[in-house]
């Protein structure tokens, strides 16, 4: 059995389970099967195979973790001699960092010495800045800069169905604006949403795979779904997902891809919506948001990430972009690509209990520089 995503059996069902699956579902792999149009018991045995080979990297129902908690885009200053030991620390041991990424540009402009960049995410009530300087004070960072989303025009991992897309594709329709703003949780709904988004392991490959995580959250099944269907409609319930190490090659040397771009554009104010609406409709961009970059990134507002495996190509894909906003008169006053290099990613934790008791430990002598 073949564990690579070429595989066009594993393409099949990889390009269904990567991102199609929205909300919350029942039985999810039931989903996928009728969707890819293979077998369920086929489907099962070849997401427990890629996952057991690494191929997969987490199976997992994702959260709108931006209508959950406090989040942001960070870009920090980080000397050279204590970068990789920067990101180590905020990798290893900061869990409401997700993203952790080392980025470069072609040439020096401005921003570009910001290296280290991360996603954050911080309960409702704490502070995001304060956060950051509790992790200046560990890793050594000099400086770090804030990018909330103010709104989201793509979000979607597909790499195996994007590895098909051509430059210039896009949708007939401009991208929505998802707005950004936190959604308050009563208690019984904490414990199913922190039931239901922590990863799958193999046993957990299943049909009825809910039944064991209403049980670890003190609820009958059907309280469980009915909990989860409502945050669903309330927003806070992204995709279900198998997520492919993209990153790294898997056993035998395949990678998915190579290069990870982070696209900037600085548009006139009062414009970021339909900006965002025409970059947001090309298919290949994993992630678009409207961010303000500040001077430090010379005011850009829209952001968006492409990855590819050709360097070419990912230029390709943003000069289509480029050109199709010139096409619809979008006034662009700088541009400019962040490309990726080192990179870890896991889930980003929003509980504020745990939030608390990681402020306890960092407070902690011992804790200081260790990672």
């Amino acid at each position: 059995m073949s564990i690579e995503h070429t595989d066009p059996l594993n393409t099949q069902i990889l390009a269904v389970s990567e991102d199609k699956i929205q909300g919350f579902v029942r039985e999810p792999f039931g989903e996928i099967a009728a969707r890819s149009g293979v077998p369920l018991e086929t489907v099962l045995e070849r997401i427990r195979a890629m996952l057991a080979a690494g191929t997969i990297r987490r199976v997992r129902q994702t959260l709108v973790a931006s209508n959950l908690a406090e989040g942001a885009l960070v870009a920090w200053k980080v000397s050279e001699e204590k970068l990789n030991s920067a990101f180590d620390f905020m990798f290893q041991k900061d869990p409401f960092s997700g993203h952790v990424v080392v980025r470069s540009t072609d040439t020096a402009t401005t921003g570009s010495e910001y290296r280290l960049w991360t996603t954050l995410k911080v309960p409702v009530g704490q502070s995001m800045a304060g956060h950051c300087e509790v992790l200046m004070r560990h890793t050594g960072a000099t400086h770090f800069k804030l990018m909330p989303a103010k709104g989201i025009f793509a979000l979607g991992v597909g790499h195996v169905r994007r590895k098909t897309i051509e430059p210039g594709d896009k949708s007939d329709e401009l991208a929505k604006m998802i707005k950004v703003g936190v959604v308050q949780l009563n208690d019984l709904e904490w414990e199913v949403l922190l039931a239901l988004k922590r990863e799958l392991t193999l046993d957990e490959i299943r049909p009825g795979l809910w039944a064991a995580r209403a049980a670890e959250a003190g609820v009958d099944l059907e309280t469980f779904c009915r909990v989860a269907e409502d945050l669903n409609a309330r927003q806070v319930i992204g995709r279900f997902s198998t997520f492919l190490e993209h990153v790294k090659p898997s056993q035998t040397g395949v990678r998915v891809t190579r290069f990870n771009a982070l696209f900037h554009w600085r548009v006139p104010a009062g414009r970021e919506v339909e900006a965002g609406g025409e970059v947001g409709r090309h298919p290949i961009l994993t992630h678009c948001y409207w961010r303000e970059g500040g001077p430090e990134f010379n005011h850009v507002n829209i952001m968006a990430v492409c990855h590819g495996t050709e360097k070419d190509r990912v230029f390709a894909h943003k000069a289509a972009i480029d050109t199709h906003l010139a096409a619809t008169g979008m006034p662009v006053s700088y541009t400019n690509v962040f490309w990726g290099g080192r990179s870890e990613i896991k889930p980003s934790e929003i509980s504020p209990k745990l939030h608390r008791e990681w402020l306890e430990k960092m407070r902690a002598p011992e804790a200081v520089g260790a990672v």
